[in-house]
């Protein structure tokens, strides 16, 4: 029977690494996303300014929308993982080595009390709100204010202003404490750290 336990012990450590290593993986992907977002964005202001054309500016909203949302997804599964190790894995290791549930992965709880946690977190929901939000609804007053303004690109710019809109209420659902952002994993991942 013990060969068993540590057969299934090793396993459980196999997948606890598998997941921190998708989780680290997910951490740089969703933190290079704020970079590229800051790139995109001056890259279109500037070929706005140069070209002296305020159309141009229509092309934010749509890369923010998607560069955001791919980083909200990200963010939320990197969250998923540090619930999964705090509320499966970690009490299934520790039934296993007979040892009480604190005492394995306590990184994955310890962390999560840190006082300036919540201020971290509304932080990091106004950079996102910032990057991914106000950039492009700000590009679309700036459209919206320029001369000869065609019925059709206005149009247009009002969609992206709605999805833009939908985007930044997503972020804010998604960061506020405790899960009341709506699926119980709110919060959990948002302000930058792994669950």
């Amino acid at each position: 029977m013990a060969e068993r336990d540590v057969s299934v012990g090793q396993l459980l450590l196999a997948e606890y690494q598998t997941i921190k290593d998708e989780q680290k993986t997910r951490i740089g992907f969703r933190d290079n996303l704020l970079y590229v977002t800051l790139t995109v964005v001056a890259a279109v202001i500037a070929a706005a300014a140069q070209a002296k054309q305020t159309a141009m500016l229509l092309a934010l909203p749509p890369v923010c929308v998607v560069l955001g949302w791919t980083y909200l997804v990200n963010d939320q599964k990197i969250s998923a993982i540090g619930a999964y190790v705090r509320e499966e894995l970690g009490p299934r290791l520790a039934e296993t080595v007979r040892v009480r549930g604190a005492e394995v992965f306590r990184w994955e709880v310890a962390h999560r009390g840190d006082a300036r946690r919540v201020s971290r977190k509304v932080a990091q929901c106004v950079v996102d709100l910032l990057a991914f939000c106000v950039v492009p609804l700000s590009a679309l007053v700036v459209y919206w204010v320029g001369d000869d303004v065609p019925a059709g690109l206005a149009v247009l710019s009002v969609l992206e202003a709605v999805s833009v809109a939908g985007l930044g209420v997503y972020i804010v659902q998604y960061a506020v404490p405790f899960g009341v952002g709506g699926d119980g994993a709110g919060g959990d991942g948002a302000a930058g750290d792994a669950g």
